[in-house]
C-alpha cells in the first residue's frame, strides 16, 4: 500500500494515499477500539450539513475564498448524499468531546475538496482541514448541533412507526369491542371486561407517548452553533454568527434556531436527558403492552388462552409444538436497553464540568441505539404481532362466566357481607356465583340475568 506522510503536534504518521481521512482520524481509530461499531450515519450526514452552512456563511462574509468554500459545499453535498461514510471510521465511543468526529469529517472534506480543485489528498495548502473546513468554528458547538440534527431525524421516524402502532392497535379495539372477557387486578379475578377496551387503553398510552416525543423533538431546535469554543464566539465573524443557523436551517429543511444564550447551550446536554427519558417512558409502555399480550396469550391450555399471537417460530429445541410469544419477548428487551441507555445518558449529563461536558459522543451512542432499537422494534410489533393476533371468544366467555369476581355486581343489591358469603361458597363448591344466587334464592332470575348481563357490567356510564 502506498502511504503519504503527514503531520500534527504529537509527530509524523503514515496515511494510506488514497484515504480521505487524515492523521487526526487515524489516530482516533487507533486510540479508540472500543465498540467495533462506527458512527451513526444521520449523525455524518448533520456534521457534513453544518460544515456546509459553514463554509456558505463564511463565504458571504469574506473570510473564505470562492472557489474553496464551493469546493468544500460540493464535497458536503456528496457525503450528505450518502459518499465516502466508509472513511468515517471513528468509535462511537471516544475521548474528547466528540474532537474525532470533528476532525474526521474535517479531513474527509477536506482531501475531498482537494480532489475537486485537481489537487492531491494530503495536499492542505489547498484546502486546509483546520483553516478552511472548520473555519469559524468548534467541536463544542459543531458536535452538539450535529447531534441535535440527527436525533430530529431518527426521532421522526420512531414516532411515524409509534403512529403505526397506535393505528395498528385502534383497529384492534375495534375488532374486539364485542368481546367480554374477565379483567384482572393484581392478577386475580376482577370484574369483566371487553377486550376492545383494553387495546383501546394500549392505543392512549402510545398516543401520549407520540405526543411527548413530539414536544421534546421541537426542543432539539435550539442549536449553539455560532458559540465556538465555550460560547463566547470567539474566533468567528459576526456575520457568520448571525447567518451560519440560518443557512443550516435552509440546509437540512428544519426549522432550527440559534439558542438565545449560546454558553448555556453549550454548557448543558440535558435536553438530551429529556429526550431519553421520554424515550424510557415510551419503553415502559411497550413493555408493559407486551407483558399483557404474553398474559393474555399464555398457555395455550394451561393459561388464559383468551388471544392468540401470530406463530413466527418454533419455540424449543426439545419441545416439538411450542411456539414462544418471541415479539413481545423482544420488545421487552428493547426496553430494558432504552431503561438502561438512559441512566448511561443521564450520568453523562451530569458529569460535564465548568463550560464543556465531554461526554457527548456516549450520550449521542446511547440515545441513537435507543431511538433506532424503539423504532425496529415497534416495526416488527406492528406487523409480526399486533396486526395477527385474534381473539379467543369462546375462551373468554368461559372465563368470565365462572368467575367469583361477578359477585361485584351483586354487591349494590345484597349487601358487601352477603355477596362475600355467596362467593366463598362458590370458591368452595366449584359452583358458580350464579347457581348459588338462584339456588338459594336471593335473587329473582330475570333480574340476576338484568345485572350480571357482561355488556352492561363493561358500559361507561
Amino acid at each position: 500500500m502506498d502511504y503519504r506522510l503527514e503531520r500534527d503536534l504529537i509527530g509524523e504518521k503514515r496515511v494510506p494515499k488514497d484515504a480521505y481521512y487524515g492523521i487526526h482520524s487515524l489516530r482516533a481509530y487507533e486510540n479508540f477500539r472500543i465498540t467495533g461499531l462506527k458512527i451513526n450515519g444521520e449523525l455524518i450526514k448533520a456534521v457534513c450539513e453544518v460544515k456546509k452552512a459553514a463554509a456558505i456563511s463564511n463565504k458571504e462574509a469574506g473570510v473564505l475564498d470562492g472557489h474553496i468554500a464551493n469546493a468544500i459545499i460540493q464535497a458536503c453535498d456528496e457525503i450528505i448524499g450518502g459518499r465516502l461514510h466508509d472513511q468515517f471510521m471513528i468509535d462511537p465511543i471516544q475521548g474528547g468531546a466528540g474532537t474525532s468526529i470533528n476532525m474526521n469529517a474535517n479531513e474527509v472534506i477536506a482531501n475531498r475538496a482537494i480532489e475537486i480543485l485537481g489537487g492531491e489528498k494530503g495536499d492542505y495548502s489547498i484546502v486546509h482541514p483546520i483553516d478552511h473546513v472548520n473555519k469559524s468554528q468548534s467541536t463544542n458547538d459543531v458536535i452538539p448541533s450535529a447531534g441535535k440534527i440527527a436525533t430530529i431525524r431518527l426521532l421522526g421516524r420512531a414516532i411515524g412507526t409509534l403512529k403505526r402502532l397506535n393505528t395498528a392497535l385502534m383497529d384492534k379495539a375495534i375488532e374486539f369491542d364485542e368481546v367480554i372477557k374477565m379483567g384482572r387486578t393484581q392478577m386475580q379475578d376482577a370484574i369483566p371486561i371487553r377486550l376492545g377496551q383494553e387495546f383501546k387503553a394500549y392505543s392512549y398510552a402510545i398516543e401520549r407517548d407520540i405526543e411527548r416525543l413530539t414536544r421534546v423533538k421541537d426542543r432539539l431546535k435550539n442549536l449553539n452553533l455560532g458559540g465556538t469554543a465555550i460560547g463566547t464566539s470567539l474566533n468567528a465573524n459576526k456575520y457568520y454568527i448571525k447567518t451560519v443557523v440560518v443557512n443550516l436551517s435552509r440546509i437540512t429543511g428544519l426549522d432550527l434556531k440559534q439558542a438565545d444564550d449560546l454558553i448555556d447551550a453549550t454548557q448543558n446536554l440535558d435536553v438530551f436527558v429529556e429526550v431519553s427519558s421520554t424515550l424510557k417512558a415510551c419503553a415502559v409502555n411497550l413493555s408493559k403492552i407486551s407483558n399483557d399480550l404474553r398474559l393474555m396469550s399464555s398457555g395455550p391450555r394451561t393459561g388464559f388462552g383468551e388471544i392468540n399471537l401470530p406463530p413466527k417460530q418454533s419455540g424449543s429445541s426439545i419441545m416439538p409444538g411450542k411456539v414462544n410469544p418471541v415479539i413481545p419477548e423482544v420488545m421487552n428487551q428493547i426496553a430494558f436497553n432504552i431503561m438502561g441507555n438512559d441512566l448511561t445518558i443521564t450520568m453523562a449529563a451530569e458529569a460535564g464540568q465548568l463550560e464543556l461536558n465531554a461526554f457527548s459522543p456516549i450520550i449521542f451512542y446511547k440515545l441513537f441505539e435507543s431511538i433506532e432499537s424503539l423504532s425496529n422494534g415497534v416495526e416488527t410489533f406492528v406487523e409480526n404481532c399486533i396486526k395477527g393476533i385474534t381473539a379467543n371468544k369462546a375462551r373468554c366467555k368461559e372465563l368470565v362466566n365462572n368467575s367469583i369476581g361477578i359477585i361485584t355486581s351483586i354487591c349494590p343489591y345484597v349487601g358487601y357481607k352477603n355477596a362475600s358469603v355467596i362467593a366463598n361458597k362458590a370458591l368452595k363448591t366449584g359452583g358458580t356465583v350464579k347457581e348459588i344466587i338462584l339456588k338459594e334464592k336471593i335473587m329473582d332470575e330475570s333480574k340476576l340475568e338484568e345485572i350480571l348481563d357482561p355488556v352492561s357490567m363493561t358500559e361507561i356510564v
